[in-house]
């Protein structure tokens, strides 16, 4: 096939993709670009030395790479108007035509594939990679063939191919490459190479092979671990090529980066570790902000809360609350240090402080793993926490529908909270292995859910104090009561349900997970202890609730649901200002004093006490008016 022709058979399958691909796998086309961008990078050097071809197929290759990043960039909304990406692109299809210097091209696809990974969508990372026996055992089944049994590219069908097989222990080359390259070579093939796809291999197979392959130009050493603080994070590894990342982060030697190619697995532990994951991400907030980069220096120490430090909060409460609140309170604060620039002293104490603190939980926490009485109180905690509200919320409206004799409006209710749990597992699931949602998207959705329940609640809750007075409730009953809820009022029943579960349902799976990891194997029983126990105790208040609701006059029980339900939009209206502060969606004022309630939802903040001073101010004005025109009849 001519290289016109071939250059057109690969457009046409990109338009295709294009226009058939599902919305989970849209963005598909910037993954291809990031693996085009790559190869151009890697291989040019195999075409071109000293402005001259010395391999003619390989040079046409890159040449039509480098027109089809052009040609698929025109195509992608994120990209047609972007200027930066197509002045690169142009001037790599330039610089490839005119058979320019290899630094040039390292230059412009090196920034190609930062353009594009800022707008690419989250990447599912491994959390666990196979052994390196393991590993090399399947590139000895599915590689060995055309690279060798060492990867030196001189496998038994290397002499029948052009372009030859890489030489994956060419360090010049491997220096270039990514992990994420590798990867995506592996799961989709390279299109004009006889660089086919594995399908046949799991996620995690592929993730082991790229690595293996990715680390065959590297030996490991003892002098190349990585250093405390170090702000280099497992995407980062994994996304960009060792030359890239020395680029991008000065104070580490390529040494250090080398070591980590050759073993992954120590940079995978430790940040599968909450304590960690919180040091890594203070050590690249603190590089951001010495940077002036203090938009990603806030959005770290986001992350450095949110993805590390909260999901152990649980187990170091049942130890040291205090600790856990001062922490707490300090990484809010160094998020506020951290919006502006000019303090730079003030940002270093901050950091400070919070890592001696960070030592300290290690201390309380008592090494790895927690004491048998620990984990159940924690275990029970974290049930208790995030299932009471629902739980309430769930039952008042189950009450309800039992009390206006609407049994049959029961299933609503169910299908609610049932799908709830359903979804939220699913989503959960989701998150650990198809993409990533951070901890910051977390506390969005856990925010705003709570805040859309808290506004719902405060309605329901009024309309329930306007018919607690027993004849306007029969007068309701008789006129309104099947028309209403045939109207939509039932599936308000069950998207309140929803929301209510929803919102506890991921977190609650992330805080047990994390609670796992701090649990040796044979602890697990006192876990599951601590969540029986919670769960025993959420039915006996959901008995107790069921049992004397049924047995109160309608007006007795309206009025008492009436609080009931105003409280939670109370406490729901402050958890929802709490998430979406955490999220840094929500600024943070700190009042003057520290006041905190966490189980009422009630902080040292102005936005959190404004909003929920509204919610009672509203409710006393209702409770008011409404006795006020009571009076009135009587």
């Amino acid at each position: 096939m001519n290289y016109r022709n071939r250059f057109l058979t690969k457009l046409a399958i990109v338009w295709l993709l294009l226009a058939v691909v599902s919305p989970a796998s849209a963005q598909s086309p910037l993954r291809q670009l990031l693996q085009l961008s790559e190869y151009i990078g890697a291989d040019y050097i195999e075409a071109v030395q000293d402005g001259q071809i010395i391999n003619e197929d390989e040079y046409k290759e890159i040449l039509e790479f480098s027109a089809l990043i052009i040609e698929v960039g025109a195509t992608l909304t994120e990209l047609n108007t972007d200027e930066q990406f197509n002045s690169a692109a142009t001037a790599l299809y330039q610089t490839v035509e005119s058979r320019g210097e290899i630094d040039t091209i390292l230059e412009l696809t090196g920034r190609l594939r930062s353009l594009l990974l800022a707008i690419s969508p989250g990447l599912s990372l491994p959390t666990s990679l196979l052994s390196p026996e393991e590993s090399s055992s399947i590139f000895a089944e599915s590689c060995a063939l055309c690279h060798g049994i060492t990867g030196q590219g001189n496998g038994e069908l290397a002499p029948q191919m052009n372009p030859a097989p890489t030489d994956f222990t060419d360090p010049v080359r491997s220096r270039n490459r990514s992990v994420l390259g590798l990867f995506d070579a592996i799961s989709n093939g390279i299109d004009g190479t006889s660089m086919s796809e594995f399908s046949q291999l799991n996620n995690q197979q592929r993730w082991s092979l790229a690595f293996y392959a990715g680390s065959l130009a590297f030996k490991p050493s003892e002098q190349g671990d990585v250093v405390p603080l170090s702000p280099l994070s497992i995407e980062d590894l994994v996304n960009y090529s060792p030359n890239t990342l020395t680029e991008r982060f000065p104070a580490i030697t390529l040494q250090v980066i080398e070591n980590l190619r050759a073993s992954p697995n120590k940079l995978l532990v430790s940040q599968n570790d909450p304590l960690q994951v919180t040091r890594l991400r203070l050590a690249q907030a603190h590089e951001a902000y010495r940077n002036s980069n203090y938009q990603d220096a806030l959005r770290l120490a986001v992350s450095a809360y949110l993805d590390g430090f909260e999901l152990i909060e649980n187990s170091l409460n049942a130890r040291d609350s205090n600790l856990r609140r001062q922490i707490e309170d300090n990484l809010l604060s160094l998020r506020q240090l951290l919006s502006n620039g000019g303090q730079e002293q003030e940002v270093e104490k901050s950091m400070q402080l919070i890592l001696q603190q960070l030592q300290e939980v290690e201390t309380v926490m008592g090494g790895d793993s927690l004491s048998a009485m620990t984990l159940v109180i924690a275990s029970m905690v974290i049930l208790l926490r995030e299932g009471l509200e629902a739980l309430l919320v769930v039952i008042a409206l189950a009450t309800v529908l039992i009390k206006t004799e609407r049994r049959d409006a029961l299933k609503y209710l169910h299908l609610g909270w049932v799908s709830a749990l359903v979804l939220g597992f699913a989503t959960w699931w989701a998150a650990r292995y198809l993409f990533s949602i951070s901890g910051a998207n977390r506390e969005i959705m856990e925010g705003v859910a709570a805040l859309l329940a808290a506004v719902v609640l405060f309605y329901v809750g009024f309309w329930m104090h306007s018919k607690s007075n027993a004849v306007q409730w029969q007068k309701y009953i008789k006129e309104n009561i099947d028309r209403s809820l045939k109207a939509g009022a039932l599936w308000g029943i069950a998207g309140l349900a929803f929301l209510a579960v929803y919102r506890e349902v991921f977190e609650t799976i992330l805080f047990y997970q994390a609670l796992l990891s701090q649990a040796e194997v044979g602890s697990y029983i006192f876990v599951s202890g601590g969540f029986v126990a919670g769960a025993v105790l959420l039915t006996l208040v959901a008995w107790a609730m069921a049992v004397y609701s049924l047995r109160l006059p309608i007006s007795t029980f309206f009025m008492a649901t009436t609080y009931l339900l105003l409280s939670l939009s109370f406490i729901l209206m402050g958890k929802a200002i709490m998430a979406l502060q955490e999220a840094a969606v929500v600024g943070i004022s700190p009042l003057p004093i520290r006041i905190s309630v966490e189980w009422l939802g009630v902080g040292s903040t102005w936005q959190g006490v404004t909003a929920q001073a509204f919610i009672l101010v509203l409710s006393i004005f209702m409770l008011y008016k409404s006795a006020l025109q009571e009076k009135e009849s009587r």
